[in-house]
């Protein structure tokens, strides 16, 4: 029979709790009566406990879970939300669905499970859920990949995670599938989150995902950006992520933003305090066109724009192709002096 709500798919997952466990909390083990695992979104460890053995509802049924070093609790629905970085709750039911062999539908989510209501998809809301659920990039694939990439400067990165399952669907009418991913938090100037960018990728963190489009936003992007460091007098702002990280290798201390392209970095809000913006432009036409229309609003407001051209297509490419010393000297070449001894890391 064609599960209907969310309540018959809890119940269907608890009768087999420790397949779901092993499938989506593969970082724990079986004791006992209970699964045991770090939390419920896959960390190792002991503090969170699911019940494999009770009757179907109720109190200690099979599949409900308690996070003791949290207070956090749920059902098996949470595990695979929380585990796979899903904040749609079709998404989510789709997912269970897919576990347990049954055709899809359209659920309406019930709120008697304790379990926050669906955001909008593509909402700010869901962005922030989305980025709430995943983990800090030190020790993932995501720092994996980001290396790979020659970016090595990864200090005051927290607007980057990690999520080991993020959801992808190519579109609506395919399957869905699962990859590791890197999540990047887009901020407004009073950092607020407003939505959320996805870098899935390879299972060995070596390169993106092969999928068709390993590159997604979401949420209200206008405006806003991936930051990293405080804006103050001086900020660089760019198109990509890898971009910005790339520039951040000879300039750390320099507080940089990605809008994640050519439009969006156009559309950039400045702060109130910003005096000299560098445009890190990629060589293409809509390069050009974001550097054009910055260049104009920066003046038109009383501040200095200084571009920062790569030698090849975007500064990820130079960094990969000529190494972070000829990187740094192409840089300095075209800072303001004042900022060479600010910010400029020389050679150790």
């Amino acid at each position: 029979m064609m599960a209907r709500d969310a309540s018959d798919l809890a119940h269907r997952l608890g009768r087999q709790a420790e397949a779901v466990c092993r499938e989506y909390l593969s970082s724990g083990r079986r004791e006992g009566r209970y699964w045991m695992v770090g939390d419920v979104r896959n960390t190792p460890g002991r503090s969170m406990f699911v019940r494999l053995i009770g009757p179907e509802s109720g109190k200690g049924a099979a599949g409900k879970w308690t996070d003791a070093a949290t207070g956090e609790h749920g059902d098996l629905l949470d595990v695979i939300r929380e585990s796979c970085g899903l904040v749609d709750f079709r998404d989510v039911a789709d997912e269970a669905r897919r576990f347990l062999s049954l055709p899809n539908s359209e659920p309406q989510p019930t709120r008697d499970s304790g379990r926050k209501a669906p955001a909008p998809t593509g909402s700010p809301l869901a962005a922030k859920r989305l980025f709430s659920m995943a983990q800090p990039i030190a020790g993932t694939l995501a720092e994996s990949y980001l290396r790979k990439r020659g970016i090595t400067v990864l200090h005051g990165a927290g607007s980057l995670r990690f999520h080991p399952r993020c959801y992808y669907r190519p579109d609506e009418h395919s399957p869905t599938e699962t990859w590791p991913a890197m999540i990047a938090s887009v901020t407004d100037l009073a950092d607020r989150i407003t939505g959320a960018h996805r870098t899935w990728l390879s299972l060995d963190g070596g390169d993106k995902a092969p999928i068709d489009t390993p590159r997604r936003a979401m949420g209200d992007l206008l405006g806003h950006a991936v930051r990293f460091g405080v804006a103050h007098d001086v900020i660089a702002a760019g198109e990509g992520i890898e971009t910005i990280l790339s520039l951040r290798c000879v300039l750390p201390h320099m507080p940089m933003v990605a809008a994640l392209s050519a439009a969006h970095l156009a559309a950039i809000l400045f702060p109130a305090t910003l005096r000299r913006l560098y445009i890190v432009r990629d060589d293409d036409p809509a390069g050009d066109g974001a550097r054009d229309n910055l260049i104009e609003r920066a003046n038109a407001a009383g501040i200095e724009a200084i571009v920062l051209s790569p030698v090849l297509g975007d500064f990820n490419e130079d960094l990969r192709t000529f190494g972070i010393g000829t990187l740094r000297a192409a840089v300095r070449q075209q800072l303001a002096p004042e900022d060479v001894a600010r910010f400029l890391v020389l050679a150790a």
